[in-house]
């Protein structure tokens, strides 16, 4: 297997620099099909006394199928050599080509959910909560103006983190491993 579960407190794990800049993948599905897409909104911390990841997803996002159906999502995160390749899989749609044999992605399944075998680090959640953005609650209008001209709001999923996934040791790929004491 190239994962290990490992415990979720990872002290050396920046968000805002793995969201915002490294980007991530938000993959859900089950045996009837699997799908990902690129993301670079997203958090992390503790809600309702759990780990919990939060993440956004417009309507017309293939994936937000997925995640509807199962309740389930996986975040993954790749070394910089990946950046490209984390690019193609947030243009492209799954609905209408392979994006992953594009890329060359290797897909894992991490007890009943769906990853990469070229992630860092992959963290394994439930939805627990999910609302659509209400643009009557924005109490800074120009956050509306500026991401959502089109009006599609995105939909916030807040899923409790319930396993951790670390690229196994002597599992070889590029880069190496960052931030996760590998």
């Amino acid at each position: 297997m190239p994962f290990e579960p490992i415990d979720a407190h990872l002290p050396a794990f920046n968000p805002f620099e793995r969201f915002g800049r490294d980007w991530a993948l938000l993959t859900a599905g089950d045996a009837e099909g699997v799908n990902t897409m690129t993301v670079s909104w997203g958090g992390l911390g503790v809600l309702w006394n759990l780990d919990v990841a939060t993440v956004y997803v417009r309507p017309q996002r293939y994936t937000k199928e997925f995640i509807e159906r199962t309740g389930r999502f996986t975040l993954s995160f790749y070394a910089p050599e990946h950046k490209a390749a984390l690019g193609v899989l947030g243009r492209v749609s799954g609905r209408d080509e392979d994006k992953v044999a594009r890329v060359g992605f290797t897909p894992v399944e991490l007890d009943g959910d769906f990853a990469f075998e070229e992630a860092e680090l992959v963290l394994a959640c439930r939805v627990l909560y999910a609302d659509e953005i209400d643009p009557k609650l924005f109490r800074d209008a120009s956050c509306d103006a500026r991401n959502y001209p089109e009006r599609d709001y995105h939909t916030a999923y807040i899923g409790e983190v319930e396993r951790t996934y670390v690229r196994a040791r002597g599992v070889p790929r590029e880069g190496a491993l960052r931030s996760y004491g590998g």
